[in-house]
């Protein structure tokens, strides 16, 4: 008996460990950086909010994301070039 506890409990560590790693790798993913949240707050769109409360920061933060990029695009657009 104490043969298979000393051979089943550092197994059972073992996978405990590698479970929490793929835990904490999709946490660390998905992490939101800190001034991107604050700006998305600072100027909200009603869509954002929506999104916010309905499905959380993710989708918040892709609308915002999507917003910056074709806000991005059309500055790019209206520079004339040299």
């Amino acid at each position: 008996m104490t043969a298979w506890l000393s051979v089943l409990v550092p197994l059972l560590v073992m996978f405990f460990a590698l479970g929490m790693e793929r835990v904490e790798s999709r946490l660390r993913e998905s992490t939101v950086r800190q001034d991107e949240l604050d700006e998305m707050l600072e100027q909200p769109r009603p869509d954002e909010v929506r999104a916010l409360f309905r499905s959380g920061t993710g989708r918040a933060l892709e609308l915002f994301r999507l917003r910056n990029r074709r806000r991005r695009g059309a500055r790019r657009s209206q520079v004339p070039s040299a």
